[in-house]
């Protein structure tokens, strides 16, 4: 399984040379399997370089890509109108998420691109698309076993846990701790995973002053989830369009404290998993 971080920024995109070291384009996260599957989490402004990636992979191959949504926030949906591969005919998305109360996936993921918002709509776009709204039962992706959990964040989000080739891939942003129920789902979400990445959006004072409610987490509950779970690797995700470098590293450097194995999430990070367990060279032996 291998992942590649297009855009860890929340809330608005960034592009700011203060932010130039972990990027300013919105949430999305690339997992490809061993098979070829293409697993994409979330639509932000990252979208937009994924699908010329992909255009440049697959070349007159078509596109198969399996989309999962965590909500509809324009963070998490506004590159799907700039991702190019949606635009050509023969390739083939699959939309997922879990069932909203409020609309359907179609009728979110669509109406951005309704007059007077976007300049061409969805018509104009010659992929064939599919529409899932999910329960929370597993789904199999080409091998892959997708889970989702539910998280603490206004109108809904959910997050995921992807099982494929022997590693275990967690996707869980935008969440604020303190309900009991969600915060026993991104644990089961978390447990034994290779990789959780996880809202870190603001600091542990932000979250006991004035972004009580706002729903998102800090540095500090990231670790605990980890520590708590049996994480491997922790990455701390959808950066404040406020925090640049600098105060990125900070919030690295303080989580460490607590669980050594943190990194920030960046822009064009790749990962290969499960991390290859490199085997001690014996000792020279005198003759």
């Amino acid at each position: 399984m291998k992942v590649k971080f297009w855009g860890v920024r929340g809330s608005i995109p960034t592009p700011e040379r203060r932010n130039s070291g972990y990027g300013g384009n919105t949430t999305c996260v690339e997992v490809r399997l061993a098979n070829g599957t293409v697993i994409i989490l979330d639509c932000g402004s990252g979208l937009r370089g994924l699908g010329k990636s992909l255009l440049r992979d697959f070349g007159d191959l078509p596109i198969h890509a399996y989309v999962f949504l965590t909500h509809f926030h324009w963070d998490h949906i506004q590159g799907i109108p700039f991702c190019l591969p949606l635009y050509k005919e023969g390739n083939a998305f699959f939309f997922h998420t879990v069932k909203r109360n409020e609309e359907g996936l179609k009728s979110a993921i669509e109406g951005q691109m309704v007059s007077p918002y976007f300049p061409v709509n969805m018509t104009m776009l010659h992929s064939t698309r599919h529409f899932y709204d999910l329960d929370f039962d597993p789904v199999d992706i080409n091998g892959a076993v997708v889970r989702s959990g539910p998280l603490f964040h206004p109108q809904e989000c959910v997050g995921y846990r992807i099982e494929a080739d022997g590693a275990v891939f967690v996707f869980a942003t935008d969440n604020e701790p303190g309900s009991a129920v969600h915060d026993r789902s991104v644990r089961d979400l978390a447990q034994g995973a290779d990789v959780l990445v996880y809202d870190a959006q603001y600091t542990p004072e932000q979250m006991q002053s004035e972004r009580i409610g706002w729903g998102h987490s800090s540095w500090l509950e990231g670790t605990r989830i980890a520590k708590e779970c049996g994480v491997k690797q922790l990455f701390l995700f959808h950066h404040d369009p406020d925090n640049d470098d600098e105060f990125v590293d900070g919030l690295v450097e303080n989580a460490r404290r607590e669980f050594p194995n943190t990194i920030a999430a960046a822009e064009g990070l790749e990962l290969e998993l499960p991390t290859p367990v490199l085997k001690p060279v014996p000792a020279a032996v005198a003759p």
